[in-house]
């Protein structure tokens, strides 16, 4: 079962954030030969999309997900839904993260 997280991504900004990725014990997974993919739509059954950079520390077990500020700018104000998958080296995927993203409007142009 994938992790709930809500994100807000301030428009026309960098935005970065990152997952630790431990085990029910609490210990930290190890990723190697993981990948990953993620992407925000504005709903469920959109065909737009925008993907966010997906990076992974695979020892330390920390998924990283960013979009640049020149991505962000192109976003429209508003709520969208996103998630994040991890494939593993045999190809079974798994969703790690979803939610709501809210894009906050920027002002300074």
């Amino acid at each position: 079962m994938a992790l709930k997280a809500n994100i807000v991504i301030d428009q026309g900004t960098s935005f970065a954030t990152s997952i630790d990725v431990t085990d029910e014990n609490g210990n930290i997974v190890n990723l190697t030969g993981f990948t990953g993919a993620a992407q925000m739509r504005k709903h469920y059954t959109s065909s737009a999309q925008t993907a966010f950079t997906v990076s992974i520390t695979a020892v330390t077990g920390v998924v990283a997900l960013s979009m640049s500020a020149n991505t962000t700018n192109g976003l429209t104000a508003g709520r969208y839904v996103y998630d994040c998958e991890l494939t593993d080296g045999s190809g079974t995927v798994s969703r790690l993260v979803e939610g709501i993203v809210t894009v906050t409007p920027g002002v300074t142009r």
